[in-house]
């Protein structure tokens, strides 16, 4: 969710990472050929989880806690004091950055700018930057600032990569961009798709990040109770099962519902969205931190629901998966999501700089689950890295681990809700709930313990 646009910034040198996509991709489709998907997938719309709220602008860096809660009645958050509450440093300070893994994040159109954004970011936090190489899926059109669909996935394509890169700051990015049209009816997902199977084919990728969804409802048959057409674009997370990458995908911004076909609002009901709630997929939802100028905790965490709201329900395609049936008596016979949650309120939103768009370059507070779900990949790279190995899907071993001491899962039960939009939503509660999972984390814990519980 994007919240602000702010001033100017200034340039900064990049220290690239190691070279691993070109060789990889050498026999990947080239960019001006259309690839190839599955025969007879939907055409269904992929929007961005990420959406527009101005509120600030016209500063020419980041400011206070303080100064945000004068200007805009927020509390705005930079990656240091994300490290802070999540007690990454600790991990850093033993050579735990997620070096030798590499993170996959997928966007239509990208961001002409994306290398420098992410040097000047890391600049202004004293940050090694790393290179992010860019894949262009398909017909990629080219950049046009203009463009209120390119621009809205500019900005997104900005939060993920410097979130994942604020979180796991030695690990290698890869940039997915494909050319998908924002217009109804077009092909978005099945290219998306299909661009993350090539990878995975190739070996580029430890962990894949996904911060769009489209609502189940909307996709052709389901209401119906045929769920073929969801089906038959499952086959990039069912490779990514065989090759032991691990997949996330931001649980959404509604709470309890999401948008409709025409994109003109919400359902009235409660709804899921896909690809959050494939059972094959790791959903990630969103907390409120509530932290002081050092990043310290103030209060426990609570339940995003501000502008928007984490993202959470029951699947209406998909069965419970075994790794819930520990927690059947919540979401009863179909998969819930989401799984597990990290930052994503609006008010407590990251600190982000862009320049893609030359009227408005400079710095953005941005919050939702488009934020939470690239901040999970940086942890999955650090696990990755403590393992040696790829962890493929963490789901089974995240139920585990929440029903032991001393694993890093931290509960969320403030009894803070996702209701949204006039749709009930669900409490955080003791243990899990579809508000937030299996609540959030403490890193130094956390990343040992998934390491060693998920694929050995």
């Amino acid at each position: 969710m994007h919240i602000s646009r702010t001033g100017r910034g200034i340039a900064a040198a990049t220290t690239g990472a190691a070279a691993l996509v070109a060789a990889a991709l050498a026999t990947a489709a080239p960019a001006s050929v259309a690839t190839a998907t599955p025969a007879a997938v939907p055409h269904t719309f992929a929007a961005p989880a990420v959406a527009g709220h101005a509120l600030a602008h016209d500063v020419d860096s980041p400011i206070s806690i303080a100064q945000c809660q004068a200007k805009w009645h927020i509390n705005c958050y930079t990656p240091l004091q994300y490290r802070t509450a999540y007690n990454l440093n600790s991990l850093y300070r033993k050579g735990i950055t997620g070096k030798g893994r590499t993170i996959v994040i997928v966007d239509s159109f990208g961001s002409p700018t994306i290398q420098h954004d992410l040097d000047v970011y890391s600049k202004q936090f004293g940050m090694a930057s790393t290179k992010v190489s860019v894949v262009k899926w398909g017909k990629v059109p080219p950049f046009d600032p203009k463009n209120g669909d390119m621009t809205g996935w500019a900005g997104e394509t900005t939060l993920d990569v410097e979130m994942a890169h604020a979180a796991a700051p030695g690990a290698r990015i890869v940039l997915v961009e494909t050319g998908v049209a924002e217009t109804e009816g077009v092909t978005g997902l099945p290219e998306m798709m299909s661009a993350e199977k090539s990878l995975i084919d190739h070996g580029v990728g430890d962990v894949i990040t996904q911060s769009f969804d489209a609502t189940e409802n909307t996709f052709p048959g389901v209401d119906q109770g045929d769920s073929s057409s969801i089906q038959k674009l499952r086959y990039a997370f069912k490779d990514a099962a065989r090759k032991q990458v691990t997949v996330l995908a931001s649980s959404g911004d509604d709470g309890p519902t999401n948008g409709t076909l025409d994109d003109s609002g919400d359902y009235t009901k409660q709804v899921n969205s896909w690809p959050s709630a494939d059972p094959l997929v790791t959903s990630v939802g969103g907390t409120q931190l509530h932290l002081d100028d050092q990043g310290n905790r103030i209060k426990p965490d609570s339940v995003y629901n501000d502008y928007g709201a984490g993202g959470g329900g029951v699947s209406h395609v998909f069965s419970r998966p075994s790794f819930q049936n520990g927690v059947k008596k919540i979401v009863g016979n179909h998969r819930g999501t989401p799984d597990i949650s990290m930052s994503a309120a609006v008010n407590g939103g990251a600190w982000v700089y862009s320049s893609y768009d030359p009227t408005a370059v400079g710095w953005d507070v941005y919050g939702g689950t488009s934020e939470s779900s690239p901040l999970f990949s940086g942890i999955v790279a650090l696990a990755d890295q403590v393992a040696g190995h790829r962890l493929g899907n963490v789901n089974a071993a995240l139920y585990c681990l929440a029903k032991h001491k001393g694993t890093g899962i931290v509960d969320v039960n403030d009894g803070t809700d996702n209701t949204y939009g006039g749709v009930t939503g669900y409490k955080a509660v003791d243990g899990y709930d579809m508000a937030t999972g299996v609540g959030t984390l403490d890193a130094p814990s956390f990343v040992k313990s998934l390491a060693k519980a998920a694929r050995r």
